[in-house]
């Protein structure tokens, strides 16, 4: 009898937290971003694609799969250090999940390779913060007296 509420009350726990896990990871899509799609490439035509919300910071561009329980993003990608690769358009099997509006871009950052795909209002808000970071040369700080 006691092997039984003991293994219930584990089940319940477990339970427990993973709603919350849920709710968190909600919660963090709900504060805002940028509708995006992407995935890590090389990957075999159409697969591979996740659903997510980009938000941008000073440094970094975060990317929150919308089926993940990860407290934290599931990519991030460095302003200074992306390189932006081809631009195409969806391809047969990808018109699955995408429209002939979007744009997809190949991106490179640290040896790490993904495509993104964007409409075109995300895709000029992502040129645009990637246009404006500073340059690897200015750096800030008092001059040399």
């Amino acid at each position: 009898m006691h092997t039984g509420v003991i293994v219930l009350i584990i089940l319940v726990v477990l339970l427990v937290c993973l709603v919350a896990a849920f709710l968190y990871r909600l919660v963090i899509l709900r504060r805002g971003g940028t509708a995006a799609i992407m995935r890590t490439a090389p990957a075999a035509g159409g697969s591979g694609w996740r659903h997510g919300v980009i938000r941008y910071g000073d440094n970094s561009l975060v990317f929150f799969k919308l089926s993940s329980l990860r407290p934290g993003p599931d990519h991030r990608i460095t302003r200074q250090g992306v390189d932006l690769g081809e631009r195409r358009r969806p391809r047969s099997d990808e018109f699955d999940i995408m429209s002939e509006d979007i744009a997809i871009l190949e991106l490179t950052d640290g040896g790490r390779e993904y495509e993104i795909a964007l409409d075109r209002g995300a895709l000029t808000a992502f040129l645009s913060w990637l246009e404006s970071r500073p340059s690897g040369r200015s750096k800030r700080g008092r001059p040399a007296a």
